[in-house]
């Protein structure tokens, strides 16, 4: 089977992703002033402090959410890397999470890092990369090639 040819695309903020962001977030923050407001006045302590700190890390989340460092996505028709900034390019496995058809949320997670703290969420929007579009879906959903030598190497004598 044939993979998929290098390609690659400079990630721009997605209006949509900001949007969602500031909807669910919204959302979420809404609801825990809706319940404190709706909780008698000697509600305890713990539970005004546990809203409060409910709200910030909403917050938090956010606006990590939110920052956008415009990666570079590239496919060299046998690993994907991701450049940010002045940060040398990392190699890894590049996975969907969810597919809109216009719209792609993207889970990078660099070689040889485990844990929640080494996935990176990567929201990437048809709009603007018209053109490379049917390239990176292509590149995205291809086959990765097998670990070892391939047919074509010639064997070692």
């Amino acid at each position: 089977m044939r993979g998929s040819p290098s390609c690659e695309i400079v990630v721009a903020p997605s209006s949509g992703w900001r949007l969602a962001i500031v909807l669910v977030a919204g959302a979420g923050l809404a609801s825990l002033a809706a319940w404190l407001a709706s909780s008698p006045l000697g509600a305890g302590a713990w539970a005004r402090g546990g809203v409060a700190a409910s709200a910030l890390a909403i917050v938090a989340i956010g606006v990590s959410l939110w920052r956008s460092d415009r990666p570079t996505l590239r496919w060299d028709a046998t690993q994907w890397t991701v450049e940010t900034g002045a940060a040398a390019p990392i190699p890894g496995e590049l996975l969907v999470a969810l597919d809109l058809g216009s719209f792609l949320l993207l889970r990078f997670r660099p070689e040889g890092r485990t844990g929640p703290g080494a996935t990176c969420w990567i929201p990437v929007g048809q709009r603007g990369l018209e053109r490379e579009w049917h390239a990176f879906r292509c590149a995205v959903y291809s086959p990765r090639p097998a670990a070892g030598p391939s047919v074509a190497d010639p064997p070692l004598s």
